[in-house]
């Protein structure tokens, strides 16, 4: 497509005009098979060069030229370049205000075009011109490749409607006609009914918003659907028979028409049926195309909007550049009649200065004479002057003769002296050719050379690594195998290290057990010497006193004081398996007995 960009920017300028940028940017943007120019403003040397591009063109199957503001001239060329295409099927020229130029270039284009498929001129103006919308139906009816035709809002009247009729019964290839939002009527409704019996491949007529009746719409649908009316008639028929002969006859005919009366039924029923939803299907599709209708409708109003929100911003500027112009011109104008003033002013003094002249002109009327007198004497002298200076130029361009017939002699020596340079230039060059060929035949050689040197220094370098993983394979095996003597001796080790502290917990408990006994012993031992001494004859006060006392010991085992006689409980055993450490009491080794009355 970038050669197609380059046609179009070459014949613009051929013509005299600059290509439209818009235009440029969709051609590069172009994708495989469509061209859409749809809402650019196309001036007529676009349309003249798209036109002559069109002639040949092999690759776009879909032109689309819809809101392109078209003028009667451009649709005339690019309807055109069309007629000679081959190969475009799909032509949209949606909302471009179509007119009689446009029917009859339409018309034309249908005649001459064998490959467009779907044609859409919604939003046109093509039947308010009667003449030439006839001209378009004419190429419709001589048509044999187009299959789907779309006229909304057309403008078509009855008359459109019934040159439409006239061109369906001569086509013999058009399957979807679509004529909504027009005014047809009743007149072109009956036209449309009349001629569907002779056309056998439409099946789809759209005819709302036409002011078409009820009836007629209903006869438009009989006529696209006689097949299934058939069917249903043909069904009908033997119910009615059995009607008839069914008090007549005996019970056994009467048992074989009741049969065939419900398998009527039957098949009227499922006709019925596939009827409804036949029209299901239609209402649906009428509902969407009125929605989308209704889109498109309120899409154009508001480009219409915008459009004419452009046109009053660029009118209004028009008028302040307008306003300033005449501003403009009206100072000028001012300045004009000042300067008209002053030029009244130097006329009158150019008056008095012609009298003056006059005067003068006398006086140099006479000096003229004199003059011519004096004139006349100096050309005989540059006459006599002059005829002595050509025979000098005779003489010059004698010797110039022979001194040009010299230099003839040298160019033809050097031209000589050239040729043999050449020659020698063209054995230097044989020789520089021969020498270059040996040249690339050594690089060539040198460059095989450095590849079987790449070859082998890759070779190398694949065994030495080769060689570095298999020692690092050893390495690695090697290190997880001293790694597991590590792990299995430190398991060994762990092992031995709980049985020592096992040991060590049932020495020391042990220990504290002898310990315990030995503590009871030496209590025991003390109550005996205690009883001993009281037994004693002491003084009264004081054995009483002793006798009501609470006698207490510090225990260092345990690094607290306690009564006489209290069993020591063992020291608890921690969770880390240690048996917990026995407070230190007082500095002193020995225990120390001490009373409630502080003895």
């Amino acid at each position: 497509m970038e050669e197609f960009r380059r046609s179009y920017s070459r014949l613009c300028k051929e013509s005299g005009s600059e290509p439209q940028e818009a235009v440029l940017q969709q051609l590069h943007q172009l994708p495989r098979g469509r061209l859409d120019l749809a809402t650019q403003s196309l001036t007529v040397d676009t349309c003249r060069a798209l036109g002559k591009l069109l002639q040949n063109q092999t690759l776009l199957t879909e032109l689309v030229l819809s809101d392109c503001m078209l003028s009667e001239e451009g649709t005339t060329l690019l309807l055109q370049g069309l007629c000679a295409n081959t190969v475009i099927r799909f032509l949209d020229l949606k909302g471009n205000n179509l007119r009689a130029a446009g029917a009859e270039a339409l018309g034309k284009l249908l005649r001459q075009n064998q490959s467009i498929q779907s044609l859409t001129l919604e939003w046109n103006n093509l039947g308010t011109w009667e003449d030439a919308f006839a001209t378009f139906c004419g190429g419709l009816a001589a048509n044999s490749t187009l299959q789907q035709l779309d006229l909304r809002n057309n403008q078509i009247s009855h008359k459109g409607a019934e040159e439409l009729a006239l061109a369906l019964k001569g086509n013999a290839i058009l399957q979807q006609l679509d004529l909504r939002w027009n005014n047809v009527g009743l007149l072109g409704g009956r036209a449309l009914v009349n001629c569907l019996p002779s056309n056998r491949t439409l099946w789809r007529l759209d005819l709302a918003g036409n002011n078409v009746p009820s009836d007629v719409l209903r006869a438009v649908g009989t006529g696209a659907r006689g097949c299934l009316l058939l069917s249903l008639e043909q069904g009908m028929k033997p119910f009615d028979r059995g009607l008839s002969t069914m008090g007549g006859g005996s019970s056994g005919l009467w048992t074989e028409q009741a049969m065939e009366h419900n398998q009527d039924r039957h098949t009227a029923f499922q006709e019925t049926q596939t009827r409804t939803h036949l029209l299901s299907k239609e209402v649906q599709y009428l509902q969407e195309e009125k929605s989308k209708q209704f889109l498109d409708l309120m899409e154009t109003i508001d480009k219409q909007r915008e459009e004419m929100a452009r046109s009053s911003q660029a009118s209004a500027a028009r008028v302040g550049q307008l306003q300033e112009a005449l501003k403009e011109r009206h100072s000028i104008i001012n300045a004009l009649k000042a300067k008209l003033q002053m030029t009244e002013a130097a006329l009158a003094l150019s008056e008095q200065k012609s009298q003056d002249l006059g005067e003068l002109l006398a006086t140099a009327e006479q000096e003229r004479l004199s003059l011519s007198q004096r004139e006349e004497k100096e050309r005989r002298l540059e006459q006599q002057e002059a005829s002595e200076r050509e025979s000098k130029l005779l003489r010059d361009l004698s010797a110039a003769n022979e001194k040009n017939l010299l230099l003839r002699n040298q160019v033809d020596e050097l031209e000589r002296k050239l040729k043999s340079q050449q020659e020698e230039l063209f054995l230097t060059r044989q020789e520089l050719t021969n020498i270059s060929a040996e040249l690339k035949i050594r690089v060539v050689q040198a460059e095989e050379r450095l590849d079987m040197e790449k070859r082998r220094a890759r070779q190398n370098m694949e065994d030495s690594e080769k060689l570095r993983f298999k020692e690092v394979e050893h390495m690695t095996r090697h290190l997880e195998e001293s790694e597991r003597a590590m792990q299995e001796r430190l398991q060994r080790l762990e092992a031995l290290r709980l049985s020592l502290e096992e040991e060590l917990s049932r020495v020391k408990a042990a220990a504290l057990s002898e310990r315990g006994q030995a503590e009871e012993e030496l209590i025991k031992a003390r109550n005996q010497a205690r009883l001993e001494e009281a037994r004693r004859p002491w003084g009264s006060s004081a054995s009483h006193a002793r006798s009501n006392s609470t006698w207490l010991i510090w225990r260092r085992s345990c690094g607290c004081w306690r009564k006489p006689g209290m069993k020591l409980r063992a020291p608890a055993y921690s969770r880390s398996r240690q048996w917990l450490r026995p407070r230190r009491g007082p500095a002193s080794s020995a225990c120390r007995w001490r009373g409630s009355d502080g003895a």
